[in-house]
């Protein structure tokens, strides 16, 4: 009876011990069969989690270049949310046929300069070769002139040119560009933009850790639409990228005034506040003109283009306070800190210009462009100060 018993318990235990056995082996089959997918699933979470702060740091860092949507701030720097950084053609059907008759030209001329060809065959050549060159020259015309408003704005649909990478002769990843540029800036873009591109990499001097830029990378990749892009896409860009140039526009204006005897350069105002309201108090300001200022649609006295509409927009955006209702809370709150004892609202927002760092508003973070009292002139501040005049609410 008890060696019954002990048999009986023995193989309770087995069958257990093999139902065990079983269950892990169908559990650990489940694991691998689905370990695709949970992996999948991890890094969609960590590509979101990047871009999520690749997002924070863009607004926080970029967007007084950029603009806060990323296309771009008239005459200050380029679109990065835009079709021409993704390499996107609008016009694929056009840029197959001119590649097969460039390919064609490139044949002929191979068979011209082919000895034993006759004088006649060459002539013929060059007839064909021309009458391509004709063709290629209104297959340009006609996609230009269907993207004209863009091409108003510096947008150049041909010869490859839509492609950013194409257009530079960047032969690595859009990752890889995107990531070198944030690294080490471009120091000499201060010859075709107001403001050269900084190195943000801490190994290069900037504020930046490595992680960082690749989630800012991460942010403005999501931005990519692939083949869904719109011409509405194309035509919001602000500011469409250029090539870069020898000599800046800035200096050669300046020494065009020099060499022309009709004119001197301008003062810049400086960061004394007294000063400078002194300056603007014997100066009459056009507001129009601070508008045009503000916005980016008119260049300073010293030629450059102002990005306050990166962070200041007419609503509240998260970067830097509205413009809406600036003289007002300039008026009834700011006059208010004691720091501002015995300020006009004049004086403050003359502070807040050209000192920026010296009261940053509570809820933002000091992130305003600090060289203003070096590219504004007197009349300029009097124009922008006479425009935020007229911002109440």
């Amino acid at each position: 009876m008890f060696e019954r018993m002990l048999v009986g318990k023995i193989e309770n235990r087995i069958t257990v011990g093999l139902i065990a056995f079983v269950l892990t082996m169908v559990f650990l089959g489940w694991a691998a069969i689905n370990e695709g997918g949970r992996m999948a699933a991890f890094a969609e979470m960590q590509e979101a989690r990047a871009i999520e702060q690749g997002a924070m740091l863009f607004a926080a860092n970029c967007t007084t270049c950029h603009g806060l949507d990323g296309r771009g701030l008239v005459g200050k720097a380029p679109a990065l949310n835009s079709p021409t950084l993704f390499g996107h053609d609008f016009f694929p059907e056009i840029s197959s046929q001119i590649s097969d008759l460039t390919g064609e030209i490139s044949l002929l001329t191979d068979e011209k300069n082919a000895e034993g060809t006759t004088d006649a065959r060459k002539t013929e050549i060059d007839a064909r070769i021309d009458e391509i060159n004709t063709t290629i020259a209104d297959l340009n015309t006609k996609r230009s002139a269907d993207v004209q408003t863009a091409v108003d704005k510096g947008y150049n649909p041909n010869d490859g040119s839509y492609s950013r990478l194409t257009e530079l002769g960047w032969a690595g990843t859009l990752d890889s560009f995107l990531l070198t540029t944030l690294i080490h800036g471009r120091p000499v873009s201060e010859n075709y933009w107001p403001d050269p591109m900084p190195a943000w990499s801490q190994t290069a001097g900037g504020p930046l850790r490595q992680d960082q830029l690749e989630d800012i990378v991460a942010y403005i990749e999501n931005w990519d639409k692939g083949d869904n892009w719109t011409l509405d896409d194309l035509y919001a860009v602000n500011q469409f990228p250029i090539l870069p140039e020898d000599a800046g526009p800035l200096r050669d204006q300046l020494a065009a005034i020099i060499e022309s005897g009709n004119a001197t350069i301008p003062e810049p105002v400086g960061t004394d506040v007294e000063a400078i309201t002194a300056a603007i108090a014997g100066l009459t300001g056009d507001a129009a003109n601070g508008d045009a200022l503000y916005h980016g649609f008119a260049k300073t006295g010293l030629s450059n283009t102002l990005a306050c509409t990166g962070c200041h927009m007419q609503m509240a955006n998260g970067v830097g306070p509205m413009t809406d209702g600036t003289y007002t809370r300039a008026s009834t709150e700011r006059l208010a800190e004691p720091q501002f004892a015995g300020y006009t609202p004049e004086q403050y927002l003359i502070e807040s210009i050209v000192l920026p760092s010296d009261y940053v508003v509570p809820g933002f973070v000091d992130a305003m462009q600090k060289d203003f009292g070096n590219i504004l002139t007197p009349q300029d501040m009097a124009d922008i100060i006479a425009y935020l005049q007229t911002q109440n609410q």
